[in-house]
Parts: structure tokens; sequence; C-alpha cells
């Protein structure tokens, strides 16, 4: 008899940290490797971030903490939230996790019942559908291509809503492809949702300050306000503020689901760390005037991404509105042979030979739920994204054959 559980079985681990680390135990052994696999800013925490954590430390504010969150951070968030989304929420109505990761998983353990179903646009962020099945729940894909700018449709999001739908998950801008929902957009979406009174949202706003091009960032509860009740707006300050470290996320929503999942909470890590708490509240009520300074870089970064891209044979990239990811298809390689023979049957297969032949690590489009297309991540500096891009370039030149067709 196995000592592993039966549940584990229904889920894999997360291929983007897999990448990661496969990048870097190739450099441990001495491989030339550009890793574009993670989804962490290359810049630091600002300086004021720190200090607030300085300063806890020294004041000794270093005891276990509320379940759900301090009183000072909830207070922020709810600052937060009036301030950017035009939302308000009393504390009752705020929870605060382990990073925006935990918060997720936490409402749908809380939330989800076996054979509930949950309405996850594809391509989506790798973790979804694994902790709706260690929910219990049913994940239901719904295929979002280029054509639409891997947008979900209101007729699409129709069409897979049954009796037995528990939530839709919208993230926006998106990870993998930093698509984001413009408001007529999220309108007629939620104008969808405002019929079928038995459906929550549980939005994922964690790239909400990473936009570009005079983008508007806008989430369902701000342009629906007939939503406030049943959605879950989760947020959290590690991409915007380059905290992923730090491990804070939190979210607004309904008292009775935010009492749950403190409940769910309090049995499994109970309190967010006290210091990263501090230094969160230093965060979200500091000067937030870096986050523009930062944006021009990403968006400096995305525009030589975008075009050395499309300038690869074979490869297609449209220019997202916001994060820091790209989601080429790699349509025009599939079919084709490497040099040393090999067809390049899949968007795995491609990433591969990327990784092998060039020393450039992605993340295949598989593991986000729609291929044929791979994820990189410009959120490291110039100097390699020109370099990586480079190699790309290189290794669809010396692709040979015709692609399949499509």
């Amino acid at each position: 008899m196995s000592i592993i559980a039966d549940r584990l079985s229904r889920i894999k681990p997360s291929p983007t940290i897999a990448v990661s680390t496969k990048a870097k135990e190739l450099k441990a052994a001495g491989r030339d490797v550009i890793g574009l696999g993670a989804g962490e800013p290359d810049f630091d925490t600002p300086d004021f971030v720190k200090d607030g954590a300085i300063k806890a430390i020294k004041a000794g504010d270093t005891k276990y903490t509320a379940v759900d969150g301090t009183p000072a951070l909830k207070d922020a968030i709810i600052a937060k939230f009036k301030r950017d989304n035009d939302l308000s929420y009393e504390p009752n109505q705020i929870t605060v996790g382990t990073g925006g990761k935990q918060v997720l998983y936490n409402a749908l353990m809380a939330s989800v019942n076996p054979g509930d179903e949950v309405i996850i646009p594809a391509p989506y962020w790798v973790s979804y559908p694994d902790m709706t099945l260690l929910a219990e729940g049913t994940p239901v894909p719904v295929d979002c291509p280029k054509e639409n700018d891997f947008k979900l449709q209101p007729a699409d999001l129709e069409a897979a809503i049954t009796p037995k739908t528990k939530w839709l998950i919208l993230n926006s801008p998106s990870n993998p492809t930093g698509g984001a929902y413009t408001k007529d957009e999220m309108k007629a979406l939620t104008d969808v949702l405002m019929k079928h009174e038995h459906v929550w949202v549980m939005t994922d706003d964690m790239y909400e300050h990473i936009v570009y091009d005079g983008f508007e960032f806008c989430t369902p509860a701000q342009v629906e306000p007939g939503l406030y009740d049943r959605t879950l707006t989760i947020n959290g300050v590690s991409k915007s503020y380059a905290m992923t470290g730090w491990r804070i996320g939190y979210a607004g929503g309904p008292a009775a689901l935010i009492k749950a999942i403190a409940k769910v909470q309090s049995q499994s890590t109970s309190n967010p760390s006290s210091i990263s708490q501090a230094a969160a509240v230093a965060a979200l009520n500091g000067d937030q005037s870096f986050l523009q300074e930062r944006n021009d870089a990403f968006k400096e970064r995305r525009d030589v991404v975008v075009a050395m891209l499309n300038d690869a044979a074979g490869i297609e990239c449209i220019t997202p509105e916001g994060a820091f990811y790209v989601y080429p298809s790699c349509a025009g390689c599939i079919g084709k042979k490497t040099p040393d023979g090999k067809t390049i049957e899949s968007d795995e297969d491609f990433v591969t030979y990327l990784l092998e032949s060039e020393g450039v690590a992605c993340v295949h489009g598989e593991a986000f739920g729609l291929s044929p297309y791979f994820r990189i991540s410009y959120a490291t500096s110039m100097e390699n994204l020109k370099e990586a891009c480079g190699r790309i370039q290189k290794a669809c030149a010396a692709l040979q054959g015709e692609a399949k067709a499509a």
C-alpha cells in the first residue's frame, strides 16, 4: 500500500517551476543558459518597502498575528481597493495569505464541493486546474484562441455555464499571455454572469499595475456592482512591487466567504509573516510613482521581444496589453526537423529543442492549456532578452522541411 494519497494522482508539479529549476541545474553544470521561464520581476524590492520591514523588526513586531492579516495591513488593503478600484470593504471582508496562490487555494478549498465546476479560460496560469482538482472540483477549460487575443468571449462563457458551475476564474492581465480586458470587454462578460446568479467570480488581479500604452485596468466588481456580493477580488504585492519572496497576497469579498477562507488558513499555515505584512503596508501606503518607471522598462523590453520573435522563422507573436509575458505561436515550426533529424511534433518538443540547442529556457504552451505556443517572461535584462531572442531566431532558421498544415 502506497503512503501517497490518491488525490495527488490528479495533479502534476508546476511546469513553470520545473523549467526554472532545470535552467538553474544546467547553469550550475556549466551550461550557458538564459532562463525565460520565471514569472518574477528582476527589479529589487523598493527601499521604502524594505525600510518598513526593518522598522517592524526593530520594533519587535515578530510575533504571531491574526490568522488572516494584521489590522494595519487590512486597513492598507481597504484603502488600496478604494483608491485603485472604487471597491469598498470592511475589515471582515479582507483576507491576507502567504501569497496570492494561497488565497486562491484557500478560496477553492473553502467553497468547492465534489463535482462543482470551475470555468477556467485557456491559456491559464498552470495552478488553477490543479488547485480545483485538489478541492475535488471539476476544471472546465474554455479555449481562447489567438484570433480573440486569448480573451474569453461572452458566447463561450455562456456555453460553458451549467447548473454545476460554482466559479469563473478570471486573470487580467493574464499569465501567460499578457492579455487584458478593456472595460467594454469586461462588461460583456459581466452581463453574462448577471444572468446566472449561482456563478461566482474569482479574479486574479496580480498584474493590475503592469499595463502599457495607456491601457486602463478594470476588475469585474468595479465594472458591474451587481456582482459585488459574489466576487472574490484577489491581488498581492509580489509582481508590481517586486516582492515575490515576501509572500503576501490578499483578497476582498463577502464576509461569509472570507471567514471560511480564514478557517482553512487557521489549520494550515496560520498567519503570514509579520515582517512581510509590515512591508506590504509600506508598499500599499507608500509612493506609487516608481511603478510607471518600471512599466516603461517592461514596455521597452516587450516591444523588442515581440519584434525579434516575429522576425524568427515560423514564430508569430501578438503584442500584449500587460504583465511581463508573451505567448508566441510556434505553429510554423511544428513538423519541421532539427539539424540532428528529430521532428518537432509539439510545443514541448520545440522548447526542448531551444533549451538543448541554444540554451534558452521557455515554458511550453500545453502546460497553460493551449497549443502550439510557448511562454516567454521578459522580466529580465534587455541584454539577456536580445541574446535569447537572437538564439531563438538562430534555432528556428536551422529547422528544415515544411511545417505541418494547421
